[in-house]
Formats: structure tokens, sequence, C-alpha cells
């Protein structure tokens, strides 16, 4: 026993800092999240924009939690940007002091390893979900249960009892049968609820947690006084796994005999549907707590990370030392965007289209866990939406340019929310001929960018860098080509690409001539055109 927590603390103290080494099962992950009351956050990020910025990677790469509590808790955060930033001051001394004194964290780490079963992610269905309710017959089970009392009591005096004894157990063993597929739902979420009320109470006695709620010990009391009758679940949970048959066949009898089970579940089914609230305060008690031991990791864990400032200029962002990080050795990059929107320009695989997922990745954690990829990064309270990464919906006939339509036309409806928004778009209209391209994406660009919305696109389009000079700041990424290598320096840099490369690259990856020149020459001829047509 020593020898296991012994192992059990130099696993937690290894791994702060970490990325974790496991399997993420986001179906039980997101359970918590998508039963949740939303209703008064500022923005809930949708599926679109968590697939255009990889979320589940993010995820993946930001979750350190030690529970499963923590980690439905924090997969909630990060899809979730809050209306206010009251808990932040709070939050920061919480993460400060957890940071600042490894005993203390290892003692909480030590208590959340004890939710670390896949049985946990279930405790939300206690009070997210509706329970079995009892059949209309159900009042049988307690007449069957006092007769089956009343016979074993009367046998002694009148052996023909067992008879009676004997129907009643034929008629108890079919109940108990039906019930079993009803228990079986509750096996794992009950124990697990009776185990993260002892967790809680274990954190409700550091004086520093009393701020994330006040109320949290009257919560663990009501959950208390059922406890008795929980206890019962637990037990079921240990004797099938950890009994010998003998007793496990003996105890099952007298179940049968006076239909514990079905008596026992829904009369505790009954209690726990009046508590919903209390068991809800007291898994986001310490699931928060875990969130923020998870932040302390991360942080841990970074080479460079900053708190970011949240500004009331809605038209405002900087980041300073930026980076991406899931991509190994990110190039940093700074901006400032002031009162305009941004316009890049570039060639495939230059950084564009990584760039706006790295000011979109750092928007989301910088607005959710206080903690950004950068030197410094500022930003407005701002709705994130994407446009990114669109495919065919070949199940409803439904083909790329239309699929982009319909995207960029939740963007343009967003722009009467009333809110701040922050636009990312990775070449606009690229389902459609050049001359529509360009006219359609001005227009919705130019649209995109007004009020107090901030917009970064992206572009092969110098036609439209020309057209948005006036209402986006221009930025390039560009490579440097010579007779046998494209190097990419990743850098951003101001203004618009002036150099073209696309034919170069061809010829370094031994295009045949005949194709090249032709391309050299066609090109040319545009270009000729072009000049004559602006002249």
């Amino acid at each position: 026993m020593f020898d296991q927590k012994r192992k059990i603390k130099e696993r937690l103290q290894n791994s702060f800092g970490k990325v974790k080494d496991e399997s993420f099962t986001f179906e039980l992950i997101e359970s918590y999240f998508k039963k949740k009351d939303k209703k008064e956050a500022f923005q809930v990020l949708s599926d679109k924009t968590c697939n255009d910025l990889d979320f589940n990677e993010l995820f993946m790469f930001v979750d350190r939690t030690t529970s499963k509590i923590g980690q439905q808790c924090l997969y909630d955060t990060l899809k979730t940007i809050s209306s206010n930033d009251d808990k932040l001051i709070n939050q920061e001394k919480i993460i400060d002091k957890i940071s600042s004194d490894p005993n203390l964290r290892l003692n909480l780490q030590l208590q959340l390893d004890k939710l670390v079963k896949d049985d946990t992610y279930y405790i939300t269905s206690l009070f997210q979900h509706q329970h079995v309710k009892e059949p209309k017959w159900f009042f049988v089970t307690r007449l069957l249960s006092f007769t089956s009392l009343l016979s074993l009591f009367m046998l002694p005096f009148s052996p023909p009892f067992v008879f009676l004894l004997f129907a009643i157990f034929i008629v108890n063993f079919g109940i108990h049968i039906w019930n079993k597929r009803f228990l079986y739902q509750y096996l794992g979420s009950i124990p697990q609820l009776l185990i993260l009320n002892n967790v809680a109470r274990e954190f409700s006695k550091y004086d520093f947690f009393n701020e994330i709620d006040h109320d949290i010990s009257a919560s663990i009391s009501v959950i208390d006084k059922v406890r008795n009758r929980m206890s019962f679940f637990k037990l079921e949970n240990k004797v099938e796994g950890d009994f010998e048959i003998i007793f496990w066949a003996m105890l099952e009898f007298v179940k049968i005999l006076f239909l514990l089970e079905p008596l026992l579940l829904f009369g505790v089914l009954k209690q726990i549907d009046t508590k919903r609230k209390e068991i809800e305060k007291v898994f986001l008690f310490v699931g928060y707590i875990d969130t923020l031991i998870s932040i302390a990791s991360l942080r841990e864990g970074l080479g460079q990370f900053c708190l970011p400032e949240i500004t009331s200029n809605n038209k405002t962002l900087e980041a300073n030392a930026v980076y991406h990080p899931l991509i190994g050795n990110c190039v940093p990059n700074s901006i400032l965007v002031k009162d305009k929107s941004i316009l890049l320009t570039g060639s495939n695989m230059s950084g564009k289209t990584s760039f706006i997922r790295t000011i979109g990745i750092n928007a989301i954690t910088g607005l959710t866990i206080n903690t950004c990829f950068a030197a410094q990064f500022s930003l407005p309270r701002t709705q994130i939406h994407s446009a990114i990464r669109i495919s065919d919906d070949l199940m409803n006939d439904r083909s790329y340019y239309f699929e982009e339509v319909l995207t960029v036309k939740e963007m343009i409806d967003s722009c009467g929310n009333g809110k701040p928004n922050l636009f990312l778009l990775d070449e606009i209209f690229k389902g459609t001929n050049t001359i529509e391209r360009i006219s359609a994406g001005k227009a919705v660009l130019s649209f995109l960018a007004k009020d107090e919305n901030i917009v970064f696109v992206s572009t092969h389009d110098i036609e439209l860098a020309d057209l948005l000079k006036d209402e986006f700041e221009l930025y390039h990424f560009s490579e440097k080509v010579d007779d046998k290598t494209v190097d990419f320096d990743y850098k951003l840099k101001e203004g618009k690409l002036k150099n073209r490369n696309a034919i170069k690259i061809l010829q370094i990856n031994d295009y045949p001539d005949v194709i090249i020149n032709e391309a050299i020459e066609l090109s040319k001829e545009l270009d000729q055109s072009k000049w004559q047509s602006n002249k």
C-alpha cells in the first residue's frame, strides 16, 4: 500500500509541466459541456471554429488535469468565453499559490487522483439527465418485501410458510432481474459521487478555496445526508470485483428475497433528484480547482507565455512574439492591429494560415484560461468566428463554394449581434472564378471590417490587396528561392507580396522545360494585358 502511494506521488510530481501521454475519449469529456446551460456565456465556440483551429489537438496539449472531472470542466472552460473577468484575480492568486508550493499541489493532486476512473465521467448524469422513475406498480415491491420478511419470521412456527416464501422468491427474482438494467446505469456514477464529495470536503478545509464557492460546505452536507443509502452502490460495485463468489451468492440471495436493490435504487434516485444543484456545485468546485492546477502545469511547461490584457478598445489587438503552441519550434511574430483589419498575402506553405490560426488560438486561450502563447498579448472581449477549413458536403449535394457561402453568411449575420467580433478567413471564395472572387471578396471583407470587428484574412489575389488597402493593413509572408531550394523564414513582413515564385518552384521540382517556358510566356502576356486594361 505504501509502495503504491509512493509511485502515485512520483507519477504526479514527474507529470507536472508535461503533456499527457494517454488517450482522450472526447465523447465522455465533452458530455458535461453539451448538456450545460450556456445562456449566460459571452460566446460558445462553434463546431466550425473549433474544427478550423484544431480545438481537440489544442485541448490535448493544454489538458494537464488529474481527474476526469477536471478534464470535463477544462473542456467546458476552453469552449466557453465568459462575459466578465470577475474570477480572474482570485484565479491567479490560487494558481500562484499552487505553482509556488509543490507540497500543496501534490496533496491536492493525490485527492484528485481518486477520481481518475472512467466511471467518474458519469457523475454529470446525476444532475444533468432524467432519472429512472418508479413504475406505477412499484408499491408491489414493498408488499412483497414485507411478505418475505413475515414468511421468514413465521417459518419456525408454521413450516408450510416455506411454500409461500418459495413462491415469493420466484416473483422477486423476476423483479430483481428487471431492476438490474437500471441498477447498472448507476453502479459507476453513484460510488464516484461519494468519492467526489469526500474530495470536496478535503478541499473545503483550505481557507483560500472559500472564494470559489462560499456555500460549498452546505452542498457537501446535503449530499452527506444520503450517504448511507448511496453506500450500498459502493458495496455492490466492490462485490462484483473483489469479494469471493460464495459471499456474493449469499448476498445476492438476501437482496432477491427482500428486493433490496429496487427499493434502495429508486429511493436513492428520488433523493438525488432533489439535490441536483448541490451535486453540480460540488462537481464544479472540485473541477475548477483541478483546472487551475492544469493551467499552472501548462505554464510550467511553456518556454514563454503571458497573461493577456483584456482591453476596452474593441478595434485594437496587439501580439508580441506570438507563436502557435502546436507547431514545434514555431517562429514567433509580432503585430499591432489598430482601427484597421489585416490582409495577408504570400505563397502556399509560407505561413499565412498558420499565423491566422495562431491569432485565433491565442484569442481563445486568452479569453478562457487567461494564458497566451506570446511575450505580450492584448485584445478586446470578442467573439471568434472562422472560415478556414471548408470542404464539400457530398451528403447534401453541396459544392465547396456553396459551403463557403453559408459559412461567410454566418459571419455576416454575426455583425448584428452587438458584440465585437474577430473574423478569421483563409482564401475567401476560392471556390469560384477570379473576377467574381475578387469582387465578392472585397465587398464582404469591407462589410465584415466595419464597426468594432477585426478581420484577419489571407489571399493570393494581389488585386484584392489593392482594393482593400484603405481598410486593411497589408502584410505578407515570403520565401527565398534559389536554383535548387525553397526556404521559408515564416516571418511576418509589412506590405503586400511583390515577388512571384510559383513557376520557379515548378522548375526546381524538375517540371519539363516546355511547361516552364510556356508558363513564363503566358504570365508575361497576362501581366501585359492587365497593364493595358488598367491604363
